[in-house]
């Protein structure tokens, strides 16, 4: 049996389709674009405006080291504290939300609280860390 002998391949023939696939893989980085990640887009205040909220416009909750919610000593699901948020815009739409939040709680549950008020269009958002009392150490 014969064995056929193998053409050479000329550098030319070889030049012409790794062009073709650098000018494939760029054109698919151009179409592709890019995902930037906006992170929470939320207005802020102007540094030197003063901004006056009426205490029936305020809504308070606070999370403790387990990451659950409470609301007036009672405490609430993600879904639970939705409604209230719903049922105390429907009264006030410039509505100002304040999170007191245990240093210890898990940092997920901020965050699902934080997507929360930017679903329902919170006109103001506000959080603090607790401090431990006096004497106590975190």
């Amino acid at each position: 049996m014969k064995l056929k002998k193998r053409e050479r391949i000329f550098l030319e023939e070889t030049c012409a389709s790794s062009d073709i696939a650098f000018l494939l893989i760029i054109y698919f980085l151009v179409i592709a674009g890019f995902n930037v990640n906006q992170g929470f887009l939320m207005n802020l205040p102007a540094r030197d405006s003063t901004r006056y909220v009426l205490s029936q416009d305020l809504l308070r909750f606070e999370m403790n080291d387990t990451g659950a919610i409470s609301h007036q000593g009672e405490f609430l699901t993600i879904a639970e504290a939705e409604t209230e948020i719903r049922r105390a815009l429907t009264f006030s739409p410039h509505l100002a939300l304040v999170l007191s939040i245990n240093p210890a709680a898990p940092w997920q549950q901020v965050v699902f609280f934080v997507e929360l008020a930017q679903k329902l269009q919170v006109d103001s958002f506000s959080f603090n860390l607790n401090t431990p009392p006096s004497g106590e150490r975190s």
